[in-house]
């Protein structure tokens, strides 16, 4: 699986059967069936296993299912562990993940399923290259919330005060070679809110973003997605280029602009995207 393909990251309680039974009609390109922060402590084991009837049910079609576990440390951490491994799950959610050796223990325990570290404390972002390349961790996931809250800072709707742990989260990201997600944008009513803020994740180098209501999902696939322009573009910039070897050139121009090839690869790569 390319977990860098996925635009749109759906999370649901899982206690929460209407929802779960709406998002197999939802064009998510995931959905993470959530033990952690939307589940009350009494509700918990009643959550997990509604998670694990609905990953037995199946019905999702080509796409992953992820569960989101609690995390370490907390009293049903050990029984979540267990429910990764039923059929169904293509991988779990680990939250405020620390550390590199806390990566790899919940690799150790996946039993060959993919990893996706939620990157939401300080630690976890001075920590974020270690814990990107550990083996086993297939993507990063930005929880802006928490991190905001742990670092005391103010709110915009920039998100000026964390842009460099986004930046960061990206960093390690791509330095290890596997997907990252931006976080989830609260303002689930407000779709120009939710596309700024989709747009700027898109321009720090996001792969796709973590969503709250199914009202997201389409609007992040469409930010998500390369434009008809962008592939357009695209296409002309490796015309472009191909013709100028023709004509025994390594360079290129296309709208004043050099062509080389770092840009035909980059084209290609959203051309195959696209």
């Amino acid at each position: 699986m390319d977990m860098t393909r996925l635009r749109s990251l759906l999370y649901l309680p899982a206690n929460r059967p209407s929802a779960i039974a709406k998002a197999r009609t939802l064009a998510a390109d995931a959905v993470i069936l959530d033990l952690e922060d939307a589940v009350q402590p009494d509700a918990k084991a009643d959550a997990r296993a509604a998670a694990v009837a609905a990953a037995l049910e199946g019905g999702w079609g080509d796409r992953p299912l992820f569960l989101r576990v609690n995390g370490l440390g907390t009293p049903w951490h050990g029984d979540d562990m267990a429910a990764v491994h039923v059929d169904g799950f293509a991988g779990f959610v680990v939250p405020k993940v620390d550390t590199a050796g806390e990566a790899a223990d919940m690799v150790k325990r996946a039993g060959g399923r993919p990893v996706l570290a939620m990157i939401e404390t300080p630690a976890g972002v001075i920590s974020a290259p270690a814990i990107a390349a550990t083996p086993g961790v297939a993507g990063l996931i930005a929880g802006m919330a928490d991190l905001a809250k742990a670092l005391n800072c103010g709110v915009d709707a920039h998100r000026t005060p964390v842009l460099y742990s986004l930046s960061a989260i990206v960093l390690a990201a791509r330095a290890a070679g596997v997907a990252c997600f931006d976080g989830v944008c609260t303002e689930y009513r407000n779709e120009v809110a939710f596309r700024a803020e989709a747009g700027q994740g898109k321009l720090l180098g996001f792969d796709g973003k973590t969503l709250i209501h199914p009202s997201q999902v389409d609007p992040c696939n469409a930010v998500f997605s390369p434009s008809t322009e962008e592939v357009a573009h695209a296409k002309a910039m490796i015309a472009a280029y191909q013709a100028a070897l023709s004509a025994g050139r390594g360079v290129a121009t296309l709208d004043g602009q050099m062509v080389e090839i770092l840009h035909v690869e980059q084209a290609r790569r959203l051309l195959a995207r696209a």
